[in-house]
């Protein structure tokens, strides 16, 4: 059987023209992405981006222009069984961030790295400055074409 996984992405811009991206360690494997995650049954795009927010770095973010949304195969890394469909948008922080925020990629802490020992995955967040940023900061092929998309629209 076939599943489809639909997951919501938010792209944050700071004053600073820097990108928020989220430093990832799941099941033994390092991935760079932009923040959010897997939309749950009964709840809008846009209302899982907003509690996605809220979950990983506790920050209240209001949802703006649709970017972009899947349009290609891509087989989810995790379940051969499952097709990613992803959904982004563009967010703004409606606060100051709280979540602490790193300088160099996987800079995980030791209570980000019990996190990984409970759960089997953890998180932490950094700025790309935005001539450093390309699809090349990210790892997920989705999330390739989405940066090089903002490069090609927000030139």
């Amino acid at each position: 059987m076939h599943f489809f996984n639909i997951r919501v992405y938010g792209i944050l811009i700071n004053d600073r023209k820097q990108v928020l991206v989220s430093d990832e360690y799941i099941r033994g494997s390092y991935f760079t992405k932009f923040p959010g995650g897997g939309l749950e049954f009964g709840e809008g795009t846009r209302d899982c981006l907003k509690r996605e927010f809220k979950e990983e770095m506790d920050l209240d973010v209001e949802i703006g222009d649709h970017i972009y949304t899947t349009d290609f195969f891509q087989m989810s890394a995790f379940n051969p069984e499952h097709q990613i469909i992803s959904i982004y948008y563009f967010a703004k922080a409606l606060e100051e961030i709280k979540a602490p925020l790193r300088e160099k990629e996987f800079d995980f802490d030791e209570r980000e790295m019990e996190m990984y020992r409970v759960k089997g995955e953890t998180e932490t967040f950094r700025f790309v400055d935005w001539e450093d940023f390309s699809s090349k900061a990210v790892t997920l092929p989705i999330d390739k074409v989405v940066a090089d998309l903002l490069k090609i629209r927000l030139a």
